[in-house]
């Protein structure tokens, strides 16, 4: 079995979660009133979502509690980086700009911050899915010595000495102790709500406000589905799954391998959502690509063959997807209409602490 840093990582959080998670029918569960309580919406064009919330009723103090969690920097060692500082509302919560993340004392991450929206609709999490679920997503970035290099106890020990979050987590979950599980739970009610469903496409297919799609949109919206939605499936533009789009011939990062230790997984990482696409640059999970236009470059003349280059990019003795510069342009101007303004301007989940743009 090869022990790296990505499976220590891993199976710290594994047994930190099966340890929180256990505790869950126990002392977590809030009491909630139900005048407070926030309903999950559902777009109507959106599949079902996986995590509802059940056990952790969202309230509008909730909420309010898990947004300041989320930009608060005393979460890391130094006290200068938060989830908010590579996951930032202007880029669809991902980190424009930097191709990997930038942890405390500008340590440099492995991998690019992926952006933070509709997570309650997805299964698993991370480029490589070694997280499962919505409560537990904060843990890997807090623990990872590369990126806020903090313990879980050296939170509670800051929190249950802070007066204010002594009185907002009695507020929300109606107890004198700050536990790890309740901090992850209110970071989660925050983080389940960043819904990003308003896009001129998403208005398109519902219907709404009479919007309607350009000749150059309509075309590219159609060779999408031609050649794309296989693995940008639904409006989530996500199949969830695991794929080698031929990055390397030879990985770098070894992806889902790293979590299943199967060899069969080398290279693949979760396909993405491109809700906000236009906004979430750079791309890929090492940042490589800054443009759309190199990304496609890349689907048309640059997949790399090896043994676990997905089936959808071969074709015969060719790779890749063949696309003229005219249908390049075209998948460009449909991308583009996914593009949520509406969510990335939504004063509902901007920093209240103002220290996010700091970093």
């Amino acid at each position: 079995m090869k022990v790296t840093i990505h499976t220590l990582l891993r199976l710290t959080i594994f047994v930190v979660s099966v340890s929180i998670l256990s505790f869950s029918g126990c002392n977590g569960k809030s009491s909630v009133d139900p005048s407070t309580e926030f309903s999950l919406e559902v777009p109507s064009n959106f599949p079902a979502p996986v995590f509802t919330f059940a056990d952790n009723p969202i309230t509008e103090e909730g909420f309010e509690l898990g947004r300041l969690l989320f930009y608060e920097p005393r979460l890391s060692s130094t006290g200068a980086i938060a989830c908010g500082t590579c996951h930032r509302q202007t880029f669809a919560f991902a980190d424009h700009g930097h191709d990997v993340s930038h942890g405390v004392h500008d340590r440099l991450g492995s991998r690019n911050a992926p952006a933070i929206q509709n997570l309650a609709f997805q299964p698993e999490f991370f480029w490589d899915g070694g997280v499962n679920h919505i409560e537990l997503i904060p843990l890997n970035a807090i623990q990872n010595t590369q990126e806020m290099d903090e313990s879980l106890a050296n939170i509670l020990t800051k929190l249950n000495n802070n007066p204010t979050y002594k009185q907002k987590f009695k507020e929300v979950f109606n107890t004198d102790s700050i536990t790890s599980q309740l901090v992850l739970r209110a970071i989660a009610q925050f983080t389940g709500m960043l819904i990003s469903s308003n896009s001129r496409y998403d208005q398109y297919v519902r219907g709404e406000n009479n919007v309607q799609l350009t000749n150059t949109e309509k075309a590219g919206l159609q060779l999408f589905q031609q050649k794309c939605a296989t693995c940008h499936a639904t409006d989530l533009f996500t199949d969830h799954s695991y794929r080698n789009n031929g990055l390397d011939e030879t990985p770098a990062d070894y992806g889902r391998e790293l979590i299943t230790n199967n060899v069969s997984d080398r290279g693949k990482f979760k396909v993405p959502s491109l809700r906000n696409v236009e906004r979430t640059s750079p791309y890929m999970h090492d940042g490589r690509f800054t443009t759309l236009e190199e990304v496609l470059i890349h689907y048309t003349s640059g997949v790399k063959r090896s043994a676990t280059l997905d089936a959808a990019l071969i074709s015969g003795d060719a790779v890749g997807i063949p696309l003229t510069a005219t249908e390049q342009s075209n998948l460009i101007a449909f991308l583009r209409t996914l593009t949520d303004n509406t969510f990335v301007t939504d004063k509902r989940f901007i920093d209240p602490l103002g220290t996010s743009n700091q970093n």
